[in-house]
């Protein structure tokens, strides 16, 4: 496999893994983007860092959902 194909073939497998690790964080997902929607609707101002804290929370949600599916992985013996 090339280099470039190895790189997209990551990528799709990151994809892949997106739906189910979105679902698994749906609360924080939400809160980003109500604070994204709160700030771009009329009168609000998007700025960044303005919904960072809501940012950080999805960020290190969807963190800690790889590492789940990572250690379900290593206990199946596959690999990621």
């Amino acid at each position: 496999m090339s280099v470039n194909g190895a790189v997209w073939g990551r990528v799709r497998s990151r994809l892949r893994a997106f739906p189910e690790r979105l679902a698994a964080c749906g609360a924080e997902a939400a809160a980003y983007g109500r604070c994204v929607q709160a700030s771009t609707a009329p009168g609000g101002s998007l700025s960044k860092d303005l919904c960072a804290r809501e940012f950080e929370a999805l960020r290190s949600c969807f963190a800690a959902a790889r590492r789940l599916h990572l250690k379900k992985k290593k206990n199946l013996g596959g690999s990621c």
